[in-house]
């Protein structure tokens, strides 16, 4: 049934261009993707698989001399559906044939569960985190040019400051924040794209997060506290501070899965 579950004018948003279409045909990759997410592979050992299990070719429809595609244009198909507007089309295929088929017809138990995935991004402090944002503003808005900044704190690396000085260490936290401040605040006059809208509001989000008043006014510093949800790293807003028990802390994501507990069918 893998020509009716994965039909190729499911995939045709996915390639507009009238250059050609893709050299793999979309119901092989969509069958490789369920096998993949079934099996637990990688992207270069699902295609091992598909080059030397018998099963898999049978499953993907390929002769059992069929050579196997390369790993990357499983990236490729991924990053096109990511940014689709139905990433999740493949396995929404497959759903609806559990749902045809009746296999977890009246069974209500759900066995949940759930596990943390590190992220791919390395963890930004304060500083990082408003000097990243800061720049990713300036290069998005050019109409922001002319928002007086300090650019001797925006240049690669760490900014010029004692960081065993504490008072030194104030100075470069109010320096970015009240930066982070003039230039919102110049955004608003702005007719922005859904892009740059976004990433004002993220540099608003990151210069308040951590930091709080300092002992004088037009002063900042770092804030004794960690604020809920905080934003870790502004390459990867999504990514957060999680924790499956109270003594294992890591950057990434908390995924829960829901499955029924007879067939093993994943349901959510």
């Amino acid at each position: 049934h893998r020509a009716r579950l994965f039909p190729n004018e499911m995939f045709e948003d996915l390639f507009p261009s009238d250059r050609g279409r893709p050299s793999v045909p979309a119901d092989v990759i969509a069958t490789v993707m369920v096998l993949q997410s079934l099996e637990g592979l990688s992207d270069r050992d699902a295609c091992r698989a598909l080059q030397t299990d018998i099963a898999w070719k049978v499953a993907a429809g390929l002769a059992l001399d069929a050579e196997a595609f390369h790993p990357t244009v499983l990236v490729l198909w991924r990053n096109k559906l990511r940014a689709s507007q139905h990433p999740e089309r493949i396995f929404e295929a497959v759903r609806a044939v559990v749902a045809e088929s009746g296999v977890i017809a009246n069974k209500h138990r759900r066995a949940l569960d759930s596990t943390v995935l590190d992220d791919a991004v390395q963890r930004q402090d304060t500083i990082s985190l408003l000097q990243s944002q800061i720049r990713r503003v300036r290069k998005l808005v050019p109409e922001l040019s002319h928002v007086y900044v300090h650019e001797m704190n925006l240049t690669p690396g760490r900014p010029p400051c004692d960081f065993e000085d504490a008072d030194d260490i104030d100075r470069v936290i109010s320096e970015l924040t009240e930066d982070a401040h003039e230039l919102v605040f110049a955004a608003e006059e702005l007719d922005l794209s859904d892009a740059q809208a976004d990433a004002v509001a993220l540099l608003a989000l990151v210069a308040g997060q951590d930091v709080e008043p300092g002992d004088r006014p037009g002063r900042w510093k770092i804030a004794e506290r960690t604020a809920p949800d905080r934003i870790v790293s502004v390459v990867d807003p999504e990514s957060r501070h999680v924790h499956k028990t109270s003594h294992s802390y890591r950057d990434g994501y908390k995924v829960h899965i829901a499955a029924e507990p007879e067939t093993g069918i994943i349901t959510a």
